[in-house]
């Protein structure tokens, strides 16, 4: 195999290139197949990131990718080939290009169409400080679909940044691409130089492209429009891109998935998609709307059954979110299903054409929480302490799939703006057959068991069952809540708690400052309690990747770390590690 590290990557003739592109996809494929990771979006790059590498003096001149899942060939080539094997694991590399890890990522990315806008913030600091590299923004795998990127496009041809954008055209994202196609007549119509379509499977054409580039247009705007197949060279991910997005471990010669930790408990995305095609048939005016994640959010089936009903709106959040504040307000009920890292974009969007509007849109939170291997870029931990800020929010989160189905159920009649949070994991026990929807108060929690020990735990989404669990090694008894709720609270059980025990602990998957505890302790302090409130969650940090039961082993937010606290809690340990909010 050739050596593709960076400095022999230079001392080759163009003609290995492709030997060197074919040993790369092969190195890919030997990888992901054993670690698994995002598969087709990299290998579908392969002869287009060689080039680049081979045409570019990295890492003086600054080349940004959009989105990051397509950035392994790129990582491999710069200075990562012998951590590879660590890529998504805990404590190795980033499976996105991330600067604090390489002078190579010039720009950090997990959410898309980020690009430009940062290609063109580096350019113009480069004609400041009179610094001469170039610059380049791949963007492409569906990123074309957002608005920041055409917003960016339009400053670009303003400023007339030297640029070049190059496009990597697939015609898919997870799931099949929504929009137009991309052509000539778009981009110069925006006062941009335009090349392409080119394929970008073949290096020699992709160098021409770069050397025309550099000869005619190297101080101005350039894009470069290539055409890749996405999973390229390896027949299965290129028949289904979708499936082969991020497939896990496979066998390399087969194509054969390994089995996924199998059980018989659905995650919560397949109950809520199981959920949405339910209330679907009860309520007429119901639809669904996804930014992009069609498949994430097990929404293929609702799409089939009722197409119509369903929107796709592409990488685009804002939209989405405006969009659905539309519709509500002709009496259509919508249910937006957007990851709670994603919401984050459309955050504008919700209190100035939602929330201030008193629209009834329906904001299903999926990837609420830690989310795992895609790491901190993706990591849904804000949600909580950024939507209760906002007027006129219900914010909700089940403890278990038939709580998930009943607060979707009991939504249906909310005339407020709602946010129902989950995360991506298992449901805790299974739904029994048959299962019928039942209507749960709008704010009341669920008293699980009362305890005699002064002690309550107020358990606010996914982590009960391993609070019931740690609770129940214990010689004390504890007071149980399952709050369902953040706003409104349910008051009068506070209030009855509050005489109960005069401890309480928060327990919650989302970020402690401003977060379930935040809310709790505010409530403590405006009706005069004494109580005194323990939170535990996410602490003030970014939290890196790795495997999603390491991370909450990490943090304490497993069983066993509920029952080393409750244990120092009672006093059997020292208390050291408690935090007592303020």
């Amino acid at each position: 195999m050739i050596d593709f590290s960076p400095p022999p990557l230079k001392q080759i003739s163009p003609q290995e290139l492709t030997g060197i592109a074919n040993d790369l996809r092969q190195f890919i494929i030997d990888r992901v197949s054993q670690q698994g990771g995002h598969f087709a979006a990299n290998l579908g790059v392969v002869e287009l990131t060689v080039a680049l590498h081979y045409f570019l003096q990295l890492p003086h001149d600054q080349l940004i990718w959009d989105v990051g899942h397509q950035a392994y060939a790129h990582k491999i080539l710069s200075d990562r080939k012998e951590r590879f094997s660590t890529n998504r694991k805990l404590g190795g590399i980033s499976g996105f290009p991330k600067r604090l890890e390489s002078e190579y990522d010039a720009f950090g990315v997990g959410h898309s169409s980020t690009s430009i806008s940062a290609a063109i913030g580096i350019a113009e600091a480069q004609r400041m400080t009179h610094q001469n590299r170039k610059v380049v923004a791949v963007i492409g795998d569906g990123a074309l679909t957002a608005g920041q990127a055409y917003e960016a496009l339009n400053h670009l041809a303003h400023l007339q940044s030297p640029v070049l954008v190059v496009v990597n055209d697939n015609q898919i994202s997870i799931d099949p691409t929504v929009g137009i196609s991309l052509s000539a007549t778009f981009f110069e119509s925006l006062g941009l130089n335009y090349h392409g379509p080119i394929d970008g499977h073949s290096i020699s054409e992709v160098l021409d492209a770069l050397h025309l580039w550099q000869k005619d247009y190297s101080q101005r705007p350039f894009v470069v429009h290539v055409k890749t197949v996405k999973g390229k060279g390896f027949a299965p991910a290129e028949l289904e891109q979708t499936r082969w997005h991020a497939p896990g471990k496979f066998d390399k010669i087969t194509g054969t998935l390994e089995p996924k930790n199998v059980t018989d408990l659905p995650t919560y995305q397949h109950v809520f998609g199981k959920a949405m095609v339910e209330l679907a048939q009860f309520f007429p005016r119901l639809v669904s709307i996804t930014p992009a994640m069609t498949s994430g959010s097990n929404l293929l089936e609702f799409q089939e059954k009722f197409p119509n009903r369903f929107f796709d709106t592409g990488i685009t959040e804002q939209h989405a979110v405006t969009f659905a504040a539309g519709l509500a307000t002709q009496g259509i009920q919508p249910v937006l299903s957007i990851y709670s890292t994603f919401l984050q974009r459309g955050y504008d969007q919700l209190i100035h054409d939602v929330a201030l509007q008193e629209i009834p849109v329906i904001f299903a939170v999926d990837r609420a929480g830690l989310v795992g291997e895609d790491g901190p870029t993706h990591h849904g931990v804000y949600d909580i302490a950024a939507l209760n800020a906002i007027p006129q929010m219900i914010l909700a989160s089940p403890s278990n799939g038939i709580e998930l189905r009943n607060l979707l159920y009991s939504s249906m009649e909310w005339v407020q703006p709602s946010a129902i949070r989950y995360p991506r994991s298992k449901i805790p026990f299974a739904i029994p057959e048959n299962s019928t929807f039942q209507t749960l108060p709008l704010g009341k929690a669920n008293r699980i068991q009362t305890g005699t020990s002064g002690v309550a735990v107020l358990v606010y989404g996914a982590f009960l069952h391993s609070v019931l669990e740690a609770v129940a090694s214990l010689e004390s008894e504890v007071t149980v809540v399952d709050m369902r709720f953040a706003k409104p609270l349910d008051e009068a059980l506070l209030e009855d708690l509050s005489k109960e025990a005069p401890i309480w602990v928060t327990v919650e998957d989302g970020s402690l400052n401003g977060g379930f505890g935040s809310i709790v302790q505010q409530w403590v302090s405006n009706h005069g309690k004494v109580n005194q409130v323990f939170a535990l969650g996410i602490p003030d940090q970014f939290i890196e990747h790795g495997k999603l039961e390491e991370l909450h082993h990490l943090l304490g937010l497993d069983t066993a770390g509920f029952t080393r606290y409750f244990s120092q809690l009672f006093g059997e340990n020292d208390e050291s590690d408690l935090h007592f909010m303020e």
